[in-house]
């Protein structure tokens, strides 16, 4: 069986598009998605819509959760110091902007979704198997991504939550990272995803998309930070959170 895996949507209807027509082209059997389908894009309602629209099955992410665990802000705050900027930024503008975009069904419909799914012989998850808020990096070493994969007994793994996508193969297993569909952290704008074939070929396979669209939706629609989050779109790169006031 083909699968392709889409994952880190985070609401960009444009690019979600561009990487279904894409995927249609190479006639995959099946299409799976990696999580976090709607915070910092423009498009969440009609993002998730699509999806459900086309039968996807997947996973859920952690800036999917955000909606309706408020709780995790204080977890994360008291585990990442650091990105404190991020997180209240995350739990306090971004969060409830898409809330208010999404509606109580669409949320119910996120809250139901699995932490883990198994498809054709591949584990399909958002991070790591016990969080969904940390994973390894393309440079981790085969012996990080041995110990955070390889007790869940899968020989093939997939997930998303990096935003830069990859395949590799260690002595014990194949692990591979479908990118983002409209948000990637990489340096290359283009959105990804992933297309496994028997028995655990990967290929990263990215797709052109209007990116400026894109950006020029969250600005026009006043989106919380949409000034930053329109300009990682262009250049498909992470920046920094300003300090808050």
């Amino acid at each position: 069986m083909r699968l392709a895996v889409v994952s880190d949507v985070h609401g960009s209807l444009e690019a979600l598009e561009a990487v279904i027509a894409d995927i249609e082209r190479s006639g995959a059997d099946e299409v799976v998605h990696g999580g976090d389908l709607v915070l910092m894009g423009p498009q969440p309602a009609q993002a998730i819509d699509r999806i459900r629209e086309l039968g996807w099955r997947g996973v859920v992410g952690n800036t999917d959760e955000v909606l309706w665990r408020p709780e995790e802000r204080e977890r994360q705050l008291t585990l990442r110091p650091k990105l404190r900027p991020l997180l209240e930024l995350m739990f306090d503008e971004w969060a409830p902007a898409t809330r208010e975009l999404l509606g109580h069904e669409r949320i119910d419909f996120l809250r139901g979704l699995p932490a883990t799914l198994e498809v054709g012989g591949t584990l399909l998850m958002h991070a790591s198997p016990d969080d969904l808020w940390r994973a390894p990096q393309p440079d981790a070493s085969d012996e990080e991504l041995e110990e955070t994969y390889g007790a869940t007994g899968a020989e093939s793994v997939v997930y998303g939550h990096i935003h830069r996508p990859y395949a590799r193969r260690t002595a014990a297993l194949t692990v591979g990272n479908s990118g983002s569909a409209g948000f990637t952290w990489d340096g290359d704008p283009r959105a990804s995803y992933l297309l496994i074939e028997p028995p655990d070929d990967m290929t990263v396979v990215r797709v052109r998309y209007d990116t400026e669209a894109e950006a020029r939706r969250l600005v026009e629609m006043g989106y919380p930070d949409a000034e930053r989050l329109a300009e990682i779109r262009r250049r498909g790169r992470v920046l920094p959170v300003p300090p808050r006031s």
